[in-house]
């Protein structure tokens, strides 16, 4: 008797083992939670695009695009190790590398992992606002972005660089792109600041929205005052009047270069292996959104970013005959 339920306990073992064994690859699985932000932007679908390249090319790797309130909130994600990668523009970066402004808690020990593609400021507005430039904010209602965006920390930087006050001058709001065309349709603002990849589906729903003509606000001529005082971060860009619909002309604007980024903890092996894998699937992120094509060796360079390379990026960089 004493043989037999030996026997039956060892065939017991060899029919759970599946199971251990299936359990210890799943313990062994490496994740990679991806910050990206909110669901009417580009940073979101993007940043899914990535999670599903990586969770397919890469065997024993699961990556998942992470909602959230854009460069800053990811930043923060990354220095409290809830976030391994990160979606930021490079401003945001700069000022957590730095450990200013909204991070004069502490500094944040960022890598570049990818230079990404550059974000237009879009200043928006519509008919029967009364708003035709930038000193026409002056007493209006104004969304500046969501607290955790670097919508926010750009917008006040040309709000500053056009001699107004964001305090004082407007009232204030701090809304997602999508919470700020909601409320632009019910007149419940004026006007909003939103920095973002074109196109930008909220913005597009606003233009295209009956008995509403959308409007966007010159302001290139400020890029210089902002380069003055934070660096050589903007430049003047165009918005042609093809991307989204109702345009009357092309959008004279700035915008500032998104990098994806990664914090100290990273190592070479798997920083080498994971933008190889973006740059060579490109494809597939480019079918999600078209501001992927910007996704190429010829921008990896460190003037396209304030923030070092990760050392295993260089390297594939390095390879593929990339200088500078």
């Amino acid at each position: 008797m004493m043989k037999r339920r030996t026997l039956l306990g060892l065939a017991a073992s060899v029919l759970a083992a599946p199971k251990a064994i299936g359990s210890v690859l799943a313990q062994a699985k490496k994740t990679y939670a991806i910050g990206t932000g909110g669901t009417g932007g580009v940073y979101y679908p993007l940043g899914g695009a990535v999670a599903n390249v990586l969770t397919k090319h890469l065997p024993g790797v699961q990556a998942t695009a992470e909602v959230t309130g854009g460069s800053v909130d990811n930043l923060k994600l990354i220095a409290s190790g809830q976030s391994e990668i990160g979606f930021t523009m490079s401003d945001a970066a700069l000022d957590a590398f730095d450990g200013k402004d909204k991070f004069k808690s502490g500094k944040v020990p960022l890598q570049t992992l990818l230079v990404l593609y550059p974000n237009r400021m879009h200043v928006v507005t519509i008919e029967g606002t009364g708003i035709e430039k930038m000193s026409d904010l002056k007493g209006k209602r104004v969304s500046t972005g969501s607290p955790g965006s670097a919508t926010e920390v750009m917008a006040f930087r040309v709000i500053e660089a056009a001699g107004l006050d964001k305090d004082k001058d407007m009232k204030r709001e701090r809304l997602s792109v999508a919470e700020s065309v909601n409320a632009i349709k019910d007149r419940k603002i004026d006007a909003f600041f939103w920095v973002g990849g074109l196109p930008t589906a909220a913005v597009t729903d606003l233009g295209a929205t009956p008995g509403t003509k959308i409007k966007f606000i010159d302001h290139a001529d400020l890029a210089d005052k902002m380069n003055a005082k934070y660096g050589k971060l903007y430049a003047p860009s165009t918005i042609e009047k093809s991307v989204y619909p109702g345009m009357a002309g092309d959008n004279k604007n700035t915008e500032v270069w998104n990098i994806l980024v990664t914090g100290d903890k990273m190592s070479d092996d798997d920083a080498y292996t994971i933008v190889k894998t973006l740059v060579e699937n490109k494809s597939d992120l480019v079918a999600v959104h078209k501001e992927a094509a910007s996704f190429t060796l010829d921008n990896q360079v460190q003037v396209r970013s304030p923030i070092p390379f990760h050392p295993g990026a260089l390297k594939y960089f390095q390879e593929k005959g990339v200088k500078g």
